[in-house]
């Protein structure tokens, strides 16, 4: 079952969401001017890409941290891809801070001055897949597959938006000695979010107290994001691209939800496919397709 180009489109080897970014504009962002002060939150889609955008916000903005700042998440931390280059991010003081759903070889070639820190933050790709599964059927932007095993076909075969988990993860670890980056896992944050909190602070050298560490953590978990709109994009940005009605952004943001999904035989094909090529990544994720934690 093919992608739909109404919804997705294929250049370079990646696939992108149709309407929202041009091949033209992809091709733009190799000579994109990159600052030594950037941070890049780089993800696969559903792997705990606005968890990390607001604790980096929350790291750098006292305004986001103490509530005076009515600014949303998408615009303190804008999407690379999504044509900034029309807006005021790229004419911002340092630091600047960007998300980003591209493979490592479609990033502004600046970027691996190996002094821009990149933060990646990998989850279990069972957990990626129903999460997506279910973000998919609540976005206008996507299209809605009819049931899981349906989607999880086209997840396996590559054909979903950002293409396939492993070849993106493989990518950005493979070719790590090019960047300067931090590799973390959303398991991990789930399980000590002050220890990860606390692990990209030492990475972007920044210093906090203990009270400005405690907010910092308190404002980032999940139930507190769920209830601010400004960091859940559950305000403007729902009546861009969510259907009203469907479901909320962040869902459950829990570890180990495929189980209450998948079925043995469907996670036994996922494992087919996955195990074998998963074991070259052992040393820098340190999960298994069947663990929680």
């Amino acid at each position: 079952m093919e992608p739909s180009e109404e919804f997705l489109f294929k250049h370079k080897g990646f696939y992108f969401v149709s309407n929202i970014v041009t091949p033209e504009y992809i091709d733009s962002l190799e000579d994109f001017e990159i600052r030594d002060s950037d941070v890049f939150v780089v993800t696969y889609p559903k792997s705990g890409t606005v968890w990390t955008q607001n604790i980096l916000s929350l790291i750098y903005h006292e305004g986001h941290r103490d509530g005076t700042e009515n600014m949303e998440i998408v615009d303190r931390v804008p999407w690379l891809e999504y044509n900034i280059r029309n807006m005021d991010y790229v004419r911002r003081p340092s630091p600047r801070l960007f998300a980003t759903h591209l493979p490592y070889y479609l990033v502004p070639r600046d970027l691996k001055n190996r002094r821009t820190k990149v933060i990646y933050v990998a989850r279990n790709p069972k957990d990626v897949a129903v999460s997506y599964f279910h973000y998919s059927s609540l976005s206008v932007l996507l299209e809605t597959m009819p049931d899981f095993n349906i989607f999880l076909e086209r997840f396996l075969a590559r054909k979903v938006g950002a293409g396939f988990w492993l070849d993106h993860i493989t990518g950005w670890s493979t070719h790590r000695d090019d960047f300067n980056i931090l590799f973390l896992t959303y398991e991990e944050m789930k399980k000590d979010l002050r220890g990860a909190v606390l692990k990209i602070c030492k990475f972007l050298g920044k210093q906090l107290n203990e009270k400005e560490l405690d907010t910092v953590v308190e404002k980032a978990t999940f139930d507190q994001m769920k209830t601010d709109p400004r960091a859940n994009y559950e305000s403007k940005q729902k009546a861009n691209f969510l259907e009203p009605g469907k479901g909320h952004f962040l869902r459950k943001g829990t570890v180990g939800d495929w189980k209450n999904t998948m079925t043995v035989a469907q996670s036994e094909r996922f494992d087919n496919i996955f195990k074998e090529k998963m074991k070259d990544l052992s040393s820098m994720f340190n999960w298994d397709t069947n663990d929680d934690i």
